[in-house]
This record gives C-alpha cells, structure tokens and sequence, in this order.
C-alpha cells in the first residue's frame, strides 16, 4: 500500500498548478509591500480553506512574514519550511507577461525563484494536516524580502531556525535537478563619494570629481576578487555628476561581495572598507555603507545526512539528485549560522532565475513535494547516525 501523504500530494498537480498560477499573477517585487502581501493573502486563504492555523508577524517596510503550523508530538522540535515571497521584476511586469504554460513549463515573474516553492511547501503543510501530522511539528515561513537580504525578515527566520529541528529552504532545484548543499556568503554596500562642483570649462582647477575617485576604487575592488579561493568582488551599479560640463560633486556606486569559508569575511570586508574609505583624488571624501548580508551555506554532518536522506528518496522514485554549489546567495545561510541543518534547493526544477525567460517544469512541482514529504516521514522511521 502506498503512502497515504504522497499519493494524495501526487493527486494534487493541477491544484499546484492553479495556486502558481494565482501568485505568479501578483507583482511583488521585495519593495512592493502591498503586492508581496498579496501573495501572503491569497496563501493565509490556502490555509484558511484547508484548516491549517497561521499568524501573520506585521513589518512595517517590506512584506509581512506568515507562519502557518501544523502539530506534532509534544516537546518535539519543528520541522521548517522556508520560502520567500518577494521577486526581482517591478511592479507592472505581470501584465507584460502573465503566467503561462508551453511544452510543459510555466513561465512569468517569479515562477522558479521562487513561488512554485511556496506552493509545495503550503501542499506539504495540508498534506500532513490532513493525514495526522507527524511527531515534529511543522512550521511554514512565508517571508517577503530574501531578494533584498531579507532586512526586515531575518530575525523571525533566525528565531524560528533556532527552535527547529532541521530546515528545508526551497528555493528552485537547479536545471539538471539537484539542489543545493552549498552557497556562498554575500555583502551588499553602497559607496559614496562626495567631491567639489565646479564649471569644467571656466573654472576646471577648482572642482574635485567624484567620479574620477570612484573610477579609481572601481578598479582597485575589482582586483581584490580572487577566484581560487571563491572570493568575487563586483561593482553592479554606478551613477553620479550632474551634468557633462560641470565637475563632478557626487557619485556613488553598489558593490557586491561574494565569498565561500567563513574565515574569509573579515579579510575581505575590511579591505573593501579600506578602498571605499581611501579617497586618492584631492579633496574628496567617501563612506561605505553595508546595506544587506547573506550568511555562507556550508555542509555539516547533520545536514550532509539530511541531504543523504532526500538523495536516497528522490532515488527510489528514479530521479537522480546530486548536491550542488551555488554562488547565489539564500535565506538558508542564516538558517545553517545557528546551527540548524538545512538543504536548500528543494523546489520544483526551474532555470533562468531573474530573467524574462525564468521557467520552471510542470511536472516536477508534485515530484519535489513528495521528495520532502518522503524525507520527513523518513526521519520519523529510522534512527540517524548525527543526532540529526
């Protein structure tokens, strides 16, 4: 006899199918407040149809976190179903290109990264509610600014990581359908240079540029990435002066960090400090600001075993599932900084992620809930050898 919770997950596709297509339709870029807690409304509706309970943690700036539960054994830590509900598009990008179905895929905003992740975890939660739970509890975090840094969301992810057992974050499986064991950490900072105004024709002598100091840093930041040890340095976005005859007074410029080992942060961050802080041009000044952080992904025991588990499950269904490194940054860094073993990666299979042609495939949104939903009623079963 089959398992009661995956054949009735196999039974619910089109269901999936049609709630994507809900939340795909509603802009929610991570600044959008309103549209990203209109994707929470229509999710606290799925739960509310399927008596599933769930609060609301109001945050004032960007979208509200939801967290729906469903019981377990008393005194048993939770298992946590992570997800955010913010996208990359702006506002008004859902009516350029409304959610759509062609030789099996979906596209539209946000349909990999990472809606359809949302969906199989509020399918997991009904599936478990309606078959009697599980010994763990199980909690869904629904969280709106991941794309961000999650500024206002990451102290209820850290919380709700704290008390958990172990976490599945599920952001989209990769194209050739493994999910991710490893990412890396990011810093995300805002230079500002400050220098002297001054008309480039008549009284050249007088001005100080801006933008000729940030030229200069730009250089100097990007040759701190070194790519053997996993460290990446990139200046995304620039902008400054106020018009082409006239030396520059202002310009600033957004730098992106990336590293793998823990160890490296502070190296690398204080020698991006010491640049942007530097100023060479004569009578500029500059500041760094830090204006979000992810934390690195990197494999622990209890979370190599988590992965073992879901490998051995996708296998039994013949799917072959390997670990991959992502250098994309994910909520689930902050999850592994308290110590909680995490995957991350787990949704439906999906390519292309913040571009016009982000897709994802049809079929695997019931295959993926199932190889969580087989995982967690794995660890109900059979002992592990971490503790995990």
């Amino acid at each position: 006899m089959g398992e009661p919770i995956v054949e009735w997950l196999n039974q619910q596709q089109d269901n999936m199918v049609e709630l994507l297509r809900d939340i795909v339709d509603i802009d929610s870029n991570s600044f959008d407040k309103a549209g990203v807690d209109r994707v929470g409304a229509r999710l606290t509706a799925f739960f509310d149809d399927n008596e599933i309970p769930h609060e609301t943690i109001p945050l004032e700036e960007y979208g509200d976190a939801i967290r729906a539960v469903v019981s377990g054994g008393d005194g048993n830590q939770p298992i946590l179903l992570c997800g955010h509900r913010d996208t990359v598009f702006p506002t008004g990008e859902v009516e350029k290109r409304p959610f759509s179905i062609a030789d099996r895929k979906a596209f539209g905003p946000g349909v990999a990264d990472m809606k359809p992740g949302l969906v199989i975890n509020a399918f997991i939660l009904a599936a478990f509610h309606k078959f009697g739970g599980h010994p763990n509890p199980l909690v869904g975090l629904f969280t709106g600014d991941e794309e961000i840094g999650s500024p206002a969301s990451r102290d209820v992810i850290t919380a709700e990581a704290e008390k958990a057992r172990l976490a599945f974050n599920s952001e989209p499986s990769r194209p050739s359908g493994n999910i991710v064991t490893r990412r890396k950490g990011g810093i995300f900072c805002r230079c500002e240079i400050s220098g002297v105004a001054a008309h480039s024709g008549g009284f050249f002598e007088d001005g100080r540029s801006a933008i000729e100091e940030l030229a200069r840093k730009v250089q100097a930041l990007h040759a701190l990435t070194d790519l053997e040890k996993g460290i990446t340095i990139n200046v995304g976005l620039v902008s400054g002066g106020q018009s082409v005859n006239t030396v520059a007074a202002h310009a600033e410029c957004g730098v992106d960090i990336r590293y793998r080992e823990v160890s490296d942060r502070e190296a690398i961050l204080s020698k991006v400090q010491k640049i942007c802080e530097t100023t060479t041009v004569s009578g500029t000044s500059s500041s760094l600001q830090i204006k979000g952080e992810f934390f690195p992904l990197n494999p622990s025991e209890q979370s190599a075993e988590l992965f073992s588990l879901y490998r051995d499950v996708a296998a039994e269904n013949g799917i072959v599932v390997e670990g991959e490194h992502s250098g994309g940054c994910a909520d689930s860094g902050f999850i592994a900084a308290v110590g909680t073993p995490v995957i991350c990666g787990v949704g439906p299979v999906g390519g292309n992620y913040h571009r016009p042609d982000e897709w994802m495939q049809i079929d695997s949104l019931a295959e993926r809930a199932g190889f969580i939903a087989q995982t967690i009623l794995k660890l109900a079963r059979q002992p592990t050898r971490s503790g995990l």
